[in-house]
């Protein structure tokens, strides 16, 4: 059954080309591909997941292939992520139909679903960083449609976003491997700890592995490269931004669980750096989630702050060196709730959205009022993701805090500031109250409250039922997910991050936790009762204004200047364009200005053997432009190519440069015209460059690969 680990990423993109065509003759057998591609891959990964409780660890070696070989694994973590991504695609798929029954593009959201959804579950199968690095960059392409669906303008600016983010955390990522592969000499796993470990210089290793570190963070969400997040979810379609918020994030985190644990192992700077960005992550995707007016962008907020919460854990894992059992698990159970609760949210706000076609919480105010289901599963999510007891999010969230007071402990022994370890866990518990808060807002206004026109709100209010079958079994299932995992925690949760910890390379703690004592009920219960003040005092008093008619509004105060692909990234990356346009004119103008003055020397040179009436007139043309210090290369060319025009029909004798301008293209406008056009020069200009960039690359390739 080892082919059974290529088959499961090869599959759905062989699958992907077949739903498109058949979508397109007939858009229910389309979406059944989609369906039955994913209950498949979810059997498969059941089996798999299944044989890694009884100690059946598959592998599978292919070694050659696109000249370097895949290599794949199923152990612990692996097949439980890989069971995950299977249940979230087949689960979404379920909801697809209706959600798209107005839609458009049918085929190509089935064709770049079943792509993303093979090249997803390959990074999570992958055994060592080439494999994953291929697989990523297949999944950040051919995810790139859901955040463009809708083709206006949000949408494509957003999903340009999305793709420049993407493009540049792959390039860090690969720039990154190459060096890592240059010092360590291999990009296996299992064999990264080994050489890790007979390494001397172990400093040398940071730099590569922070450029791996930006290449995944920024699929992961986390800050500075998370302002995909809240631009890409309010224009992708719902069944996607569930994918993208529970699924996709989490190959980026996986990315950096690799590092920490085969590469950093117990480092303390690795740790500290991890850590800084987590509190910074999780306190930023709070703020915006609080001020958010958007239901769409209030939840990619909410996922930017628990990507933070997440990599805290894995800053611990570092820290906490071999105490890091708890840290461990903790991680891997709030990666894995955090994507059973975007499943759930987002489907439920896509139910929302394909009746009411809105998104800002004024308008969809009221709409959830005697919608029972709906209700419920929005509920258990966002009680799950605020930490409540009972609820899932609740025990991952205490193994992080229980953690976090370890370190603590430890925090003389490590050489930080006694004061900056408390003030990580005081962060940690204000911002489980910030999410409380923005959860609350949402759950009530969509919820509890009336909207403020009551013939909007007498339209919700007939609206039944809210979704049809297939949809509400597909919500409810995720949704008694979620609840079964926060009831029975040592049943389920447990054996499940247990399961995960040898590829973390962490052996099971000492002692089992006591979820339910009274001072983790009492951590949570403080988080809860901030969050019920700053509802109250922040939200009701501060996040809301009274309109002219009377109605109370949800506004976003959230200053301009604070976005920082507006403010930051695009202004920078207009002035490196600008910059590396500059340089490469005057690069471009350096070698022709070279290049062009040698040809009009040795042209000189030869129209002065011809001698004649004809070879001086030719002679000091030539001498003129070639000893003009003034004259740049266009006006050169220019006037040359007037020249030439002007000149009589060129016969038997001509030189062979003149027979080059007469034959170039043909030349009518104005100089600049023929520069924007491109001049001969100026193609083997950039030939040239190309060339050695392309056999550079090859090299370093076949160097270090």
């Amino acid at each position: 059954m080892n082919i059974l680990l290529i088959l499961l990423p090869l599959l759905p993109v062989i699958a992907a080309p077949l739903a498109y065509f058949l979508a397109a003759r007939s858009r229910p057998k389309g979406y059944a591909l989609l369906i039955g591609i994913t209950g498949a891959g979810f059997l498969a990964a059941v089996w798999l997941l299944s044989g890694a409780f009884s100690g059946r660890e598959v592998s599978l070696a292919l070694p050659v292939w696109a000249g370097f070989g895949l290599t794949l694994r199923a152990d612990g973590l692996r097949a439980l992520y890989v069971t995950v991504l299977c249940f979230m695609w087949l689960l979404t798929s379920l909801l697809t139909p209706e959600y798209f029954i107005h839609g458009h593009s049918h085929s190509r959201y089935l064709l770049f679903t079943l792509i993303t959804f093979g090249a997803s579950l390959g990074v999570f199968l992958s055994d060592d960083f080439y494999t994953a690095l291929l697989f990523f960059e297949v999944m950040s392409l051919a995810s790139y449609p859901w955040v463009a669906h809708e083709e206006d303008n949000k949408a494509m600016r957003a999903a340009a976003t999305y793709l420049a983010i993407a493009v540049f955390g792959g390039m860090s990522a690969l720039f990154g491997l190459i060096l890592l592969k240059a010092r360590l000499g291999t990009l296996a796993f299992e064999a990264l700890p080994q050489t890790v470990a007979a390494l001397t210089d172990k400093g040398s290793l940071l730099v590569p592995e922070l450029l791996v570190l930006v290449g995944f963070g920024a699929k992961a969400g986390i800050f500075p490269l998370h302002v995909w997040l809240p631009k890409a979810h309010p224009v992708a379609p719902a069944p996607a931004s569930a994918l993208l918020s529970g699924g996709l994030t989490k190959i980026g985190i996986f990315g950096i669980l690799v590092l920490t644990s085969r590469v950093f192992i117990h480092d303390a700077l690795w740790g500290q750096i991890l850590l800084v960005l987590g509190c910074i992550t999780m306190v930023l995707g709070a703020l915006l989630g609080l001020m958010s007016v958007n239901i769409k962008r209030t939840l990619a907020c909410s996922s930017v702050s628990q990507i933070g919460f997440i990599t805290i854990g894995i800053a611990m894992q570092a820290l906490l060196r071999h105490e890091n059992a708890l840290a461990a698990q903790g991680t891997v159970l709030h990666m894995l709730n955090h994507s059973f609760i975007k499943l759930t949210l987002f489907m439920a706000v896509g139910v929302l959205v394909m009746k009411t076609h809105r998104l800002n919480i004024n308008a969809i105010k009221g709409y959830g009022r005697n919608k029972p289901l709906l209700a419920l599963a929005f509920f258990i999510g966002a009680a799950s993701i605020s930490g409540i007891p009972l609820f899932s999010g609740y025990i991952s969230k205490t193994l992080l805090h229980e953690s976090l007071l370890e370190y603590i402990h430890m925090a003389p022994e490590t050489g930080w500031p006694l004061g900056l370890v408390p003030l990580v866990e005081t962060l940690f518990t204000i911002t489980g109250g910030l999410t409380f808060a923005y959860m609350l807002k949402l759950f009530i206004a969509v919820f509890i409250e009336k909207n403020g026109n009551p013939q909007v709100q007498a339209h919700y209010d007939s609206i039944r039922p809210a979704m049809n079958r297939t949809s509400g079994f597909s919500l409810a299932l995720s949704a008694l997910v979620l609840l079964a995992l926060g009831l029975f925690p040592d049943a389920l949760m447990t054996p499940l991050a247990n399961l995960s910890l040898p590829f973390l390379r962490t052996a099971p703690p000492a002692h089992a936790v006591d979820y339910f004592a009274w001072v983790n009920l009492k951590g949570a219960g403080i988080s809860l009762i901030i969050g019920i003040v700053v509802y109250l005092v922040v939200v009701r008093g501060l996040l809301m204004r009274t309109s002219s008619g009377g109605e109370r509004r949800y506004v976003n105060k959230l200053p301009a200047w604070t976005d920082l692909e507006n403010r930051v990234y695009r202004p920078l990356l207009r002035l490196m364009t600008s910059g590396g346009t500059l340089l490469a004119r005057l690069l471009e103008d350096a070698l022709e200005l070279l290049l062009f003055r040698l040809v009009l020397r040795a042209y000189s040179s030869m129209a002065a053997v011809f001698g004649g009436r004809e070879g001086n007139r030719t002679r000091i043309r030539l001498k003129h432009l070639a000893d003009d210090p003034v004259q740049s290369p266009r006006e050169m060319i220019g006037e040359a190519v007037q020249s030439a025009q002007a000149a009589p029909a060129p016969d038997e004798t001509e030189d062979e440069a003149d027979v080059i301008v007469h034959t170039s293209p043909d030349i009518q406008g104005p100089v600049r015209d023929h520069w924007v056009h491109g001049s001969p020069v100026s193609a083997l200009v950039v030939i040239l460059l190309v060339s050695l960039m392309v056999a550079g690359f090859n090299m370093l390739l076949s160097k270090y690969f």
